[in-house]
């Protein structure tokens, strides 16, 4: 009975010692030991310098209007916590040349086990005049598997815009899988130099049907359908051309 009452006095004690009863093996080993030991866990269980690139969208894109290339890519490198992530998307014109061209470069920290904090810089190619804006936003996964982009851009010449995508991955089986897509791009303000009005200027829904041969190679058909709306609609139709279009699209998606 004595041996038993000691030992629910030291569990006790323990419990009452915030520290302890968070770290109760520290009272039995050498502090030295459990520091390595809380090193090597950690190490093993997401310290660990990884990275990964991938292509989400390398496709020819046909419309009435037009033909052209389209491409977005990201990539991160770093550990759970802290990534240096790159984001690059753009589209070439058949007959016109690069319409379109963006580089994001971020540091990433995790905030939740789903979700990332982004902040860095943007610097558009393309269209001319060149934007370099900073950037602040949030990707993650939302509840039902949504995979969301969400960021906020401030231009050099103090414009502030959004943007938010998001897309869901429904598998018809174990290789194929349609995936819906929406993206959204708002404006707080116009800049008529880029062709650019206030409100959303530039929004597509987009549906995509890949069959992953592997998961790090995945062609695929599908549908994309938006363009311009609002006061950007307008400065479209002034111009003579056409603000939303419906495209046919066949490309791949890939991973390393």
């Amino acid at each position: 009975m004595s041996a038993l009452r000691t030992t629910v006095f030291l569990s006790l004690a323990f419990a009452g010692s915030p520290a302890a009863g968070q770290n109760a093996a520290d009272a039995y080993y050498d502090p030295q030991a459990m520091a390595a030991a809380r090193a090597a866990l950690k190490e093993s269980h997401g310290n660990q310098i990884n990275s990964l690139v991938i292509a989400e969208r390398m496709e020819y894109s046909h419309s009435d209007d037009k033909d052209s290339f389209v491409w977005e890519a990201q990539g991160w490198v770093g550990t759970d916590l802290h990534k240096l992530w790159f984001k690059a998307e753009g589209e070439h014109l058949e007959e016109e040349g690069t319409e379109e061209a963006e580089v994001q470069l971020l540091y990433s920290r995790a905030i939740s086990p789903f979700w990332d904090l982004q902040a860095g810089l943007r610097h558009d190619l393309e269209p001319s005049p060149n934007r370099t804006h900073l950037v602040l936003g949030a990707q993650g996964m939302a509840p039902y598997w949504f995979e969301m982009d969400t960021a906020m851009f401030l231009s050099e010449e103090g414009k502030l815009s959004a943007r938010v995508e998001a897309e869901y991955d429904l598998r018809l089986s174990q290789r194929l899988i349609l995936q819906p897509r929406l993206e959204l791009n708002l404006a707080t303000s116009a800049d008529r130099e880029l062709g650019i009005g206030r409100g959303f200027f530039d929004s597509v829904a987009e549906i995509r049907l890949r069959y992953e041969f592997r998961r790090e190679f995945a062609p695929y058909l599908g549908l994309s359908w938006g363009g311009a709306f609002g006061d950007t609609a307008d400065l479209v139709e002034e111009g003579g051309g056409d603000p939303r279009e419906l495209s046919i699209v066949a490309g791949l998606r890939l991973w390393f």
